[in-house]
């Protein structure tokens, strides 16, 4: 792998204008397929396998049409304390809000909010439910202000009016001013690293470019958008990133007195072999994602891992093309006008400072370094998954203060109602099946009210609702939709008739507990995985171990953070947590996915270095420093970027966005792997292994493929003059910028 880059560097940078050409073209043609794709269609969540959807699609066959696909706000008017909303003129307020709603545009009906089912007991609060004939992707700006228009004219009357439902959720975010200060954080750091605009401006060029093309690809295939947050903050990550070591390779490389063409061949020998790999293991982390059987985690893990292969290809392709533009921009002012190699009398690089610290004091270190890991995982022994409404939205949004609304008018399991459907074709007396339902459910405990039973056309299958006396997201709802399923044995027994559970609340359920379910399975595969790549990178048995561990370590440390500030409330106002509660069901998995291919990321980076330096003679601890030396610089800026990126997303609303992208997530994941577990614990670890750090049985290393990931052997063959190069041409031909 190591002499094919070499030679694709070498002649991405002599043929520049053409590979240069040829992303503007790719670029372009992206950007038209996006526009000219179809808007995708939204499929709804669905998790299939769960009973919940079984009974969906039983609704779908037995209610045809009775599922509208159209967008629906339900407006919740309550009146101010000690009156009621049916008095005369709290009425009347009411009745012209409804009315200006109807005459809204796309508008398909508005019951009346004072139904006896939709008015409160006390009589304080009503609500209606007004149905589109849009789906909530098409619905206008004219619609939803027409709707937010009329709930202002209900306040100005004064009411409490909030609105909640698919129609007034905007559509999916992708970033904010917060997200342009992450970039700007990255860009600041660039500078710092290398300390000249242009080798700072490279990283961020070349991953704007793969982040353009990989979300149009996106788009053009038709995935829905809500897929793309995490494609657009991992494809931004990894493009910055990847670029950054490359470019650093090529610093090296000059610095060792090679000419510019030679020394982007040589980059992309060894940092773009790394590179490679260091991609595939995101990819395949990502499309891992699927065991779990969730198609909206599926298509997000595809989506972003097809993000992270067009960042790959750019930094391969792109990037050397780019550096044949500015052979000499990029390097530090003082070696432009003739690059030379360094004077041995220049002062200690701060990382291999950092690394004698750790190889002198190994055990105190390791030791340190793993208390303190585990006692910030501590609180993730008390991990709950769920997934969260408008409950986790903060209380200046409608949506939450409607929610609050109803539920403190007519309980808190009115958010979250069970539909029971009823499928009574093998029973003798299909509404005799139907009033024992009823029985059985009224008489469960944690049941508040069961809505009257209603039939389909043919009359063998009915829907009831049933209203739980608890949230959404409480425990006790979990265990009531188990004790419904378990009582429709009983069902069966009595009347023939078979008896399911669905609705929101369930299937949020139901997808809680597959994602949990597959959590384990698909650690082990990952941590397995890890292991054997790591078997073939670095020809060790106890290397990948230690990476290993060093991972789980990591992951477990962000889960106690995310665990003490979503569940406990530790620090939940500093960092803009709306409302405690269970955890995101699906962020355990994407952080495991995610979190294992930047782990790689830099243990490859890191000990690539290392291993270099022990190859060539140095001894433990001195191929430690020395390794450090050359690549630990490089992977605190990495790192930092990375956390500027995540972090960036803070700004979201979105409840799983802001437990990734925030220091909660991605970012406090990558702080503890980068900084703790790699910068630390590794160097620590292999000072104490000594050489059994490198061991590998005869017969393993025999099995093994060797991906020359080090660029070992292109390394021989360039010493000894028999590696298969093309005489440069015009190798300084160049804008010298």
């Amino acid at each position: 792998m190591s002499t094919l880059l070499y030679r694709l560097g070498r002649l991405s940078f002599r043929r520049r204008r053409y590979f240069a050409f040829a992303w503007v073209v790719i670029l372009a043609a992206c950007a038209f397929a996006a526009l000219s794709a179809p808007a995708a269609e939204d499929d709804g969540f669905s998790i299939p396998g769960t009973e919940s959807q079984k009974a969906f699609d039983l609704l779908d066959e037995r209610f045809p049409g009775g599922n509208s696909e159209g967008a629906d706000a339900r407006v919740v008017f309550a009146a101010p304390d000690g009156q009621k909303i049916t008095a005369r003129d709290h009425r009347l307020a009411v009745t012209e809000v409804v009315d200006d709603i109807a005459a809204g545009p796309q508008v398909e009906e508005v019951p009346s909010p004072f139904a006896p089912e939709t008015v409160s007991e006390d009589g304080t609060t009503a609500y209606t439910t007004i149905t589109y004939d849009a789906t909530s992707d098409n619905l206008t700006e004219a619609t939803r202000e027409a709707l937010l228009d009329a709930v202002r004219d209900g306040r100005d009357a004064g009411l409490t009016v909030e609105a909640g439902g698919s129609a007034v959720d905007g559509g999916p975010e992708f970033g904010g001013i917060t997200e342009l200060i992450g970039i700007g954080v990255a860009a600041v750091v660039l500078f710092l690293t290398f300390r000249t605009f242009v080798a700072a401006g490279l990283p961020l060029v070349t991953a704007l470019i793969g982040l353009g093309a990989g979300i149009c690809l996106i788009i053009a295939a038709g995935v829905a958008t809500t897929t793309i947050t995490l494609a657009l903050m991992l494809g931004l990550a990894v493009g910055i990133d990847y670029a950054l070591f490359i470019v650093s390779r090529y610093r090296t490389e000059r610095a060792e007195g090679q000419d510019a063409e030679e020394a982007a061949g040589r980059a992309m020998g060894t940092a773009g072999s790394a590179v490679v790999f260091a991609g595939a293991t995101v990819v395949i982390a990502l499309a891992g994602l699927s065991v779990a059987g969730v198609p909206l985690l599926t298509d997000m893990g595809l989506a972003a891992a097809g993000t992270v292969v067009i960042a790959v290809l750019v930094a391969l392709t792109l990037l050397p093309a780019l550096l044949g533009f500015f052979p000499r921009a990029v390097l530090p002012r003082t070696d432009r006008a003739a690059p030379r190699k360094r004077a041995s009398g220049t002062k200690e690089p701060a990382g291999s400072r950092w690394a004698r610290f750790v190889v002198r004091r190994p055990l105190a270190v390791l030791l340190l370094g793993v208390a303190g890991l585990g006692i910030v995982a501590v609180p993730a022994l008390d991990l709950q998954l769920a997934l969260p409404g408008d409950e986790s939205l903060p209380t200046s949004t409608t949506q939450r203060r409607a929610y609050d609304t109803l539920a403190d008018g007519f309980g808190p399991g009115f958010n979250g109602p069970l539909t029971i459907v009823i499928d009574a074709r093998g029973a003798d007396d299909a509404k005799a099946a139907a009033d024992r339902a009823r029985k059985i459910l009224d008489s469960t405990d944690g049941v508040a009210e069961v809505s009257p039973a209603m039939f389909n056309k043919a009359e063998d299958t009915a829907v009831v609702a049933a209203v739980p006396s608890t949230g959404p997201t409480a425990t006790e709802t979990k265990n009531l939709v188990e004790t419904i399923r378990a009582e429709a044995d009983e069902l069966e027994a009595d009347t023939g008739a078979s008896m399911v559970v669905t609705g929101q609340t369930a299937l949020n359920i139901d997808v809680s507990n597959k994602v949990t379910a597959a959590l384990l399975p698909y650690l082990a595969v990952v941590v397995g995985l890890a292991i054997l790549l790591l078997m073939m990178v670095f020809r060790s048995v106890l290397v990948p171990l230690k990476a290993a561990l060093g991972f789980l370590l990591s992951v477990a440390a962000s889960f106690g953070v995310i665990v003490a500030v979503f569940q406990w409330g530790w620090l939940a106002g500093l960092l803009g947590v709306a409302q405690t509660g269970p955890v995101m069901s699906m962020m355990p998995i994407f952080l495991i996915g995610v979190v294992f291919g930047l782990a790689m990321d830099y243990e490859v980076f890191l000990v690539t270095r290392i291993r270099e330096a022990h190859v060539h003679g140095e001894g433990p601890s001195q191929s430690v420093v020395t390794g450090f030396r050359h690549s630990a610089r490089v992977v605190v800026a990495a790192a930092v970027i990375m956390i500027a990126v995540f972090g960036g997303f803070i700004g979201l609303t979105d409840s799983l966005i802001k437990m990734l992208g925030l220091g909660l997530g991605l970012a406090s994941a990558v702080l503890f792997d980068a900084f703790v577990v790699r910068m630390t614990l590794v160097p620590a670890a292999l000072a104490l292994l000594g050489h059994s750090a490198w061991w590998i049985p005869r017969w393993l290393n025999r099995m093994l493929p060797d991906l020359d990931i080090e660029g070992e052997r292109l390394s021989r063959a360039l010493e000894t003059g028999s590696a298969p190069v093309t005489p440069p041409r015009h190798q300084e031909e160049s804008v010298n910028v």
